[in-house]
């Protein structure tokens, strides 16, 4: 569908893209990562025909854009870019039908293909309701939708997007990366440079990691984001592990530490709740200790290739006293426990005890315990009680949380 061979691109003195040479298979979405100033717009822009490469040619649909029109290219690849902004304060419904201009002569009527093109855009980005009220009344990210639309009712095969989520809350960030994973299942090819790696990880078939206007790395989110690559684009220490609920690779950028801490943080956590824990806090220099976990649960797995201390049950079996009393010590002996958003059932209930018994706990929730909880309402009182003795805190505030806390630890009296 797509190929770039051997684009170079230079401002001036200054190289920008040197020698890129990437495919992109038709119906695959592509994601763009890099650190600020690698070269994703500006390949972005050789794609959309916007910039000539110095050297290198780009085909799309085995046909070189080169000679082409911009209204020819235009038929072919629609983006949506970076800065939202228009001119004038069209209304909305005007801004989406622009996007059937590279169809039309400047005499041309627009038909009733155009209005269905421009009402299946306007409803499939939600901005139907935006439809007569003028642009420039709109939110930042209301706007960026409503170039989205445009850009769908252009009916490309590609899709080229710089930053799509930059300006949206969370919600819309997700309902946008659904709506091109969508189209892209319907067979539209698309490569959209993204800003939030893990974003990119969870949405996009392959990725193309740039830096210093080279390719780094190519292929399937798992094989990209490795911590090794990351170091090397981006300059920063990062753990690499699977996120517990989507399965898909999950970076945690961790801030640098001149050397290993003396604290110790117990996890207790299982059925892979708390491997994403283990990478970051033992890559944070921390002793970490896991348990009581049974074995073959891949949190225990995780524990084996980090080489931490974990206490082990039978597969499948109930904890026993004596697993129990093992992991106890380790609570005992931790600065901090993190207990994680683990599921609860009759064979592993005695880790909410022994959760109970940290001298500082922090909970880890990212689904509410009744949807995880098999274990009845003795449970859910427990975990309460938990909660009401310990921090419960977001996932992504684990590092911080215990930072908090050892330090504490550390600048407390003898008793």
């Amino acid at each position: 569908m797509i190929s770039l061979d051997d684009i170079s691109v230079s401002y001036g003195n200054v190289s920008v893209l040197d020698s890129i040479s990437a495919s992109v298979e038709e119906g695959t979405f592509v994601g763009l990562i890099g650190p600020n100033g690698a070269g994703k717009t500006t390949l972005l822009r050789v794609l959309n025909g916007a910039i000539e490469p110095d050297a290198g040619t780009v085909s799309i649909d085995d046909q070189s854009i080169r000679g082409l029109s911009a209204k020819a290219v235009s038929q072919l690849v629609a983006t949506v870019p970076q800065d939202t902004t228009v001119a004038f304060p069209f209304p909305v419904r005007e801004v989406v039908a622009m996007g059937r201009n590279p169809y039309k002569t400047r005499f041309d009527r627009r038909t009733e293909d155009d209005a269905t093109a421009v009402s299946r855009a306007l409803s499939r980005t939600q901005t139907t309701e935006f439809a007569d009220r003028t642009v420039d009344e709109l939110s930042g990210g209301e706007r960026q939708r409503v170039i989205l639309a445009r850009a769908l009712a252009q009916e490309t095969p590609v899709l080229l997007l710089d930053e799509p989520t930059a300006s949206l809350d969370i919600n819309h960030q997700v309902r946008t990366l659904e709506l091109v994973s969508g189209l892209v299942e319907e067979g539209k090819t698309a490569v959209a440079a993204i800003h939030d790696l893990n974003l990119a990880a969870h949405y996009c078939d392959e990725l193309l990691l740039l830096s210093d206007g080279q390719v780094l790395a190519a292929g399937p989110p798992e094989d990209v984001l490795t911590e090794d690559a990351l170091a090397a684009a981006f300059d920063t220490r990062a753990v690499v592990a699977r996120h517990p609920v989507t399965h898909s690779v999950y970076v945690t950028a961790l801030p640098e530490m001149g050397t290993e801490q003396d604290a110790h943080v117990h996890v207790i956590g299982g059925g892979g709740t708390s491997s994403r824990l283990q990478y970051l806090l033992s890559a944070a220099g921390y002793k970490v200790t896991v348990g009581a976990l049974n074995e073959g649960d891949s949190d225990l797995e995780t524990a084996r290739l980090l080489g931490l201390e974990a206490v082990v049950e039978e597969p499948f079996a109930p904890l026993s006293a004596d697993t129990v009393a093992a992991a106890r010590t380790l609570v005992h002996e931790a600065d901090v426990t993190v207990f994680a958003d683990v599921e609860i059932g009759i064979g592993n209930r005695a880790i909410l005890d022994l959760a109970g018994e940290a001298t500082r706990l922090l909970i880890v929730e990212e689904r509410p315990f009744e949807a995880r909880n098999y274990a009845g309402s003795e449970a859910v009182m427990a975990y309460r009680d938990l909660c009401s003795q310990g921090t419960v805190i977001d996932p992504g505030d684990v590092l911080r949380a215990v930072d908090t806390l050892t330090a504490t630890t550390s600048t407390s009296p003898e008793p």
